[in-house]
Formats: structure tokens, C-alpha cells, sequence
């Protein structure tokens, strides 16, 4: 029997590789001539560069940016040095949790730093760039990215502007002479599950404007901004992506990645799965075991456990998905109808939270349940 893993995080207690790795000692230990493969899995969002990075055999490459507020920050991106991708995840340089709730205003953050991750990527190699881009604390449609890797924005005067959310209002011409011309040999997916428009009342300044500090006033002339350096964006690149699904994900920046830099704006599952190539390996499973530490109406969502499943449909339709989960919530029944065939919680006995959460305890509960499952289901 031929067996493919692909389980997300247990968050706080057991990595996506621990996970799998658990499942498949398992499975092993009681059927030793099966075949069991552990692929690595996140959903594009936050973990995406550990999991992506260890599970294919990368290295993780620690580099000091720029921060939000224009303070050095610890960043990284993982490096896999076969394919010369990175992995990058926004949120660690240009990151909500960057900022301190009082100095929460998108007026005053930039993403300069993700154009420095970017440029030390490309520096060492990479010309393919796998780039995650929840969770910003930004709302400058990518102009401080773009200005970290050469192109300048100019306002009345003939100076340039720093690359601040503010600075969206001053910008009267755009140049591209000091970009540089490896950015055109290199590839960028952007991993975006959000399908919000650049502007408007379903655009990136109403919709995440206030969770990143903006009141109704400064959402509203960020938007009028915005608008504006789209217009002249698009007339200089000869693109029009201000209502493309995505344009207003991370504060503008799917925007930019698509306008400046041809970039690809894909769910982030859907770029994971490319990624480890799992789709390889479905056509012969006899069964896919997936799951994560909670599941819920937001799995059936579009979350990884549901697209392992929906992707195993697709390549062996016959094949068995199961989901192993910490808790499943009332409304969790709806996977069922996306391609997960059944989900099993592993609590076996009440404890509270802290205890569930054990890394020995869920290893041990993982390890029981699909034990049992097996049982009744092993040809």
C-alpha cells in the first residue's frame, strides 16, 4: 500500500515534517513493506519559508532590511541553491508585528525591506522568487519595494522620494534606468488569497487600511493616493492591474509585482503544491493522509489540508484522502464536501489545552489514531 503525507503544522507543538514524520514511523512500525512518502506543507502564509526551505533541502539566509518604521529588523529567506529559488515571506521584513499598536499607520511604513530581501536573493543567484505577502503592516503599493531594487520616484521638485505610504501623493514621474537587468531573468510568485481589488470600497486601504492604523480619513486619502500612482504607473509600464483580483493584497503589493515585475499572483496553496511537486507522486497513492491542528469552516476555505485533497481527486480519483487534526469544530464536517473523505480528531482522553499542545502528547495522540485508522482501513 502506498501512502502520501502532507500534513500542515500542529502550531506551537509539532512542525509540518514533524508531523509526517510521526505518521510515518507508524505507519512503518506496523506495516514495514508499505511505501511512505512525508512532503513538506504550509499554505503560503506564515511558517511558508521554514517548511519550503527545510523540506527541499535549503538553507535558511539571515539578512539585516530596512523595517517598516525604517529601523534595521532581523530578516531571512530561505535559499535552495538546486533550483536558485528563494522563499520569502513579507511579513518578515515589512510585518504587522514589526510595528508597535501606537505607531500603527500605514502613512509611515514601507516595504523597502522586502526589495532588500529581494536584491540578496538575486545577488546570490536566485532568479526565482516563491514570495508569501500576509500579514504587511504597509500601504505603499510596493514603492518602497521597488525603490530597494532600483527604480526611482520622483515629485514636483525632481527629487525622489523615501518610499513611505505618504510619499504615494507626491510622485510625478517614475524612472527604471538603475534597475537592474537580472530582474528581468527572474520569475516571482506571489503567493495572494485575497482577490481585492487596488482601490475603491473593496481595496486595500478601506478593507485592511484599519487594521494596520489607518482611520477613516487617512484609508480614504490613501485610496485617492493610490489610485493616482496607479493611473501613472500604468501608463508607464502599459499595463492596466488596478482591478485585478489580488491588486490590493499586502497594501498594494500584489499591485506592484504584477505591474513592475510580471509577477503571478496565485493562492498560496496552489504554489506550495507546485513547489514540492507532490502532484508527482499522487497518481500511484492508494491513500493521503493530510490534516492541521484545527479544522474548521475556514479549512474547507481553501486551507493546505483541502488542497492536498482536492489535488489528489484530481490525480487519483479513486485514492482515499483522511485529515488527522487536534480539534475539529462543529462546521468542520463541510471538508467533506472538498475532498477530504473523513477527519479524525486525536484527542483520546479530556485535557485542557496546554497539555494537548505537548509535543509529546500530540506525537503520541498522532501515533495512536492513525495506528487505529489503518486497522480498518489497510488493504
Amino acid at each position: 500500500m502506498k501512502t502520501i503525507i502532507a500534513m500542515d503544522s500542529f502550531k506551537g507543538c509539532l512542525s509540518s515534517l514533524d508531523a509526517g514524520n510521526t505518521i510515518k514511523e507508524a505507519i512503518l512500525s506496523r506495516y514495514p513493506s508499505d511505501s511512505v512518502e512525508v512532503f513538506p506543507l504550509a499554505d503560503g502564509g506564515e511558517g511558508t519559508v521554514d517548511v519550503l526551505t527545510a523540506g527541499l533541502g535549503g538553507d535558511i539566509v539571515p539578512v539585516t532590511v530596512t523595517g517598516p518604521l525604517g529601523q534595521p529588523v532581523a530578516s531571512r529567506y530561505g535559499w535552495l541553491p538546486k533550483s536558485h529559488t528563494a522563499i520569502i515571506e513579507m511579513a518578515d521584513a515589512s510585518g504587522l508585528p514589526l510595528v508597535p499598536p501606537a505607531f500603527r499607520n500605514p502613512m509611515n511604513t514601507t516595504t523597502y525591506g522586502l526589495g532588500e530581501l529581494i536584491s540578496a536573493a538575486l545577488s546570490r543567484g536566485c532568479r526565482h522568487f516563491i514570495i508569501g505577502i500576509g500579514g504587511s503592516a504597509t500601504n505603499d503599493a510596493g514603492i518602497g519595494m521597488l525603490t530597494a531594487l532600483g527604480y526611482h520616484f520622483y515629485q514636483e521638485d525632481g527629487s525622489r522620494v523615501k518610499g513611505y505610504g505618504r510619499d504615494l501623493a507626491k510622485i510625478v514621474r517614475i524612472d527604471d534606468s538603475e534597475v537592474s537587468p537580472l530582474l528581468r531573468e527572474c520569475r516571482f510568485d506571489i503567493a495572494c488569497d485575497v482577490t481585492n481589488p487596488l482601490c475603491g470600497s473593496e481595496g486595500c486601504s478601506h478593507v485592511f487600511g484599519p487594521q494596520k492604523g489607518a482611520t477613516p480619513e487617512i484609508a480614504t486619502r490613501m485610496d485617492a493616493d493610490i489610485a493616482r500612482f496607479a493611473a501613472l504607473a500604468e501608463r508607464f509600464t502599459g499595463k492596466a492591474a488596478a482591478l485585478i483580483p489580488g491588486a490590493g493584497a499586502a497594501g498594494g503589493l500584489g499591485f506592484a509585482f504584477h505591474t513592475f515585475l510580471n509577477g503571478s499572483l496565485t493562492p498560496g496553496i496552489t504554489l506550495v503544491l507546485e513547489a514540492i511537486h507532490i502532484a508527482d507522486a499522487l497518481p500511484s497513492a492508494d491513500l493521503v493522509i493530510t490534516g492541521e491542528g484545527r479544522m474548521d469552516h475556514q479549512t474547507a476555505m481553501g486551507k493546505a489540508p483541502v488542497g492536498v485533497a482536492q489535488l489528489a481527486k484530481r490525480c487519483a480519483p479513486s485514492c482515499r484522502t483522511i485529515a488527522l487534526c487536534g480539534c475539529a469544530a462543529k462546521e468542520a464536517a463541510s471538508v467533506n464536501e472538498h475532498g477530504i473523505d473523513a477527519y479524525f480528531p486525536i484527542l483520546h482522553e479530556a485535557m485542557d489545552a496546554e497539555e494537548a499542545m505537548r509535543k509529546d502528547v500530540t506525537t503520541a495522540n498522532l501515533r495512536q489514531t492513525v495506528t487505529q485508522v489503518l486497522r480498518l482501513i489497510h488493504d
